[in-house]
């Protein structure tokens, strides 16, 4: 089995993982309440806290998607 690249590695994991496919698509609707928040021009006091939560949520999915990507790749090692 060749070494898949990042990209390709996530389609699979999307295909056959599903606790990976939830962490994307997490980390996607993370993502767009990120955008929806500083597309503003002012954020109150609890909108910056919002912002900073989401932030930490969104690097926690991406960590844990990394960490499902480096198991597989020990896993399948040739």
């Amino acid at each position: 089995m060749e070494r898949l690249n990042d990209a390709e590695l996530k389609a699979h994991l999307i295909e056959t993982d599903d606790e990976f496919k939830a962490l994307v698509h997490q980390h996607v609707e993370l993502d767009k309440r990120l955008m929806d928040l500083e597309s503003r021009s002012h954020l109150t006091d609890q909108e910056q806290m919002e912002e900073v939560r989401l932030k930490k949520l969104k690097l926690r999915a991406k960590d844990q998607m990394t960490e499902i990507m480096s198991r597989y790749r020990a896993q399948h090692v040739m």
